[in-house]
């Protein structure tokens, strides 16, 4: 098997590419004074640069779990969501709410898994 890993952090790698597939660590908003569709977008964002880095695109995307602190907000994560990835490619997907994703203000926190 190769396995490839891509930008560390201080507690892990964004990426680990094994063979084709991608599994990402948990991505949040930096910043957290966003609101609900904020954050989503700014997270959004970042998925699509990361799968760039990685040789991949987000048609390509597989699962997506995503964890959010307020579940009366679905529909406002739901939206940018739907505006960003194009209903052809949906990819698996479950939403969890939770009590606390470590700050007072993060509001969501996204894990997706790709291929490339």
């Amino acid at each position: 098997m190769n396995i490839k890993r891509i930008e560390q952090t201080k507690i892990m790698h964004r990426i680990v590419q094994a063979n084709d597939t991608l599994y990402f660590g948990g991505l949040v908003a930096d910043n957290h004074d966003q609101s609900m569709a904020g954050q989503t977008q700014e997270i959004c964002a970042k998925i699509d640069a990361l799968l760039a880095a990685a040789g991949s695109d987000k048609s390509k995307l597989l699962s997506a779990q995503i964890f959010i602190t307020d579940m009366s907000a679905k529909d406002e994560m739901n939206n940018v969501w739907t505006k960003w990835l194009p209903a052809e490619v949906f990819p698996a997907r479950a939403t969890i709410g939770v009590a606390s994703l470590g700050g007072a203000n993060v509001l969501i926190e996204v894990v997706v898994t790709a291929a490339v």
